[in-house]
């Protein structure tokens, strides 16, 4: 009987010392509270023990989260107003001042949201809206990182605990009311962009035929002189032959021109008055 005792009374200490060890694992912190005050964090791998029934064990993570920033409307430097999406990768640093400023997670979580909200907003407020939206103007990498500097002072400050290692803006949009106008503006933007470049295209096309029809111009001309050049030569060179021809039988050369002259000055009405002794009336008449 007494044995039997014993045995039971092994293994409800065993069985109470079962349930009273936890295990830590890698990327985690298991916090001991004895009577709901934080006694003890256990951060190093491991089996660990705690005091049954006055003490128990929670979990937080001890890696890295990313938390999604809740959508936000601010005003930018021109006055116009834009929808920020941002999202922030933290940890948690002090797990015993995070207990204490803010309890839980969520709460965290919560403050770090606000925190980051402020400096956005007062970031971007410094900053027209082309310089946000354009990448090739922008400096959001700056401000990103200024961004997360000035959230770790305030969390500091405050003696939260946690540690943002990054803040990004992942989506920058406009209410809805502005998108209509922003997207006629880029449009006429574009329209004239295109205007511009037609412009370009028909100095470009004037430019190419004026160049063209000079050089067609100089081509003509140039082909009309040389034409004159050789129409010279070529009437020379007949007059010569002409005169070589001619000057061989004066008589015949005399009737020639005789006969040229006819086709020139007489037609089908041509009414000719002749005194008898010209040398048309005597052609006319026969004679020799």
């Amino acid at each position: 009987m007494r044995l039997g005792v014993f045995f039971l009374v092994l293994i409800l200490i065993f069985l109470l010392i079962i349930r009273n060890i936890y295990i830590v694992k890698e990327g985690e912190y298991k916090v001991v509270r004895q009577f709901g005050e934080v006694v003890r964090i256990d951060s190093t791998p491991g089996l660990k023990f705690k005091f049954p029934f006055i003490q128990s064990v929670t979990t937080l993570p001890k890696y890295q989260m990313t938390y999604d920033v809740s959508e936000a409307e601010i005003n930018t430097k021109d006055k116009k107003r834009m929808l920020i999406d941002n999202y922030s990768v933290w940890r948690i640093e002090d797990p015993k001042k995070m207990i204490s400023n803010a309890r839980t997670v969520e709460k965290a979580e919560s403050k770090m949201e606000e925190f980051i909200y402020s400096v956005v907003r007062s970031e971007l407020g410094q900053l027209n809206y082309d310089e946000i939206i354009n990448d090739e103007k922008s400096s959001r990498g700056s401000v990103n990182d200024r961004v997360t500097e000035l959230v770790n002072e305030m969390l500091s400050k405050d003696n939260y605990g946690i540690v943002v290692t990054d803040v990004r803006m992942k989506r920058t949009d406009l209410p809805p009311e502005n998108e209509q106008s922003v997207f006629k503006r880029m449009i006429s933007e574009r329209e004239s962009k295109a205007q511009e470049y037609l412009s370009m295209g028909d100095a470009e096309k004037n430019r190419i035929v004026a160049e063209t029809d000079r050089q067609v111009k100089e081509i003509i001309s140039k082909a009309q002189a040389d034409a004159q050049v050789i129409r010279a030569q070529g009437e020379g060179e007949a007059a010569r032959v002409y005169n070589q021809s001619f000057s061989k039988d004066a008589d015949f050369y005399n009737l020639y021109r005789t006969l040229e002259s006819y086709k020139k000055t007489i037609n089908g009405e041509t009414v000719i008055v002749l005194p008898s002794d010209s040398p048309y009336a005597n052609l006319l008449m026969g004679g020799q």
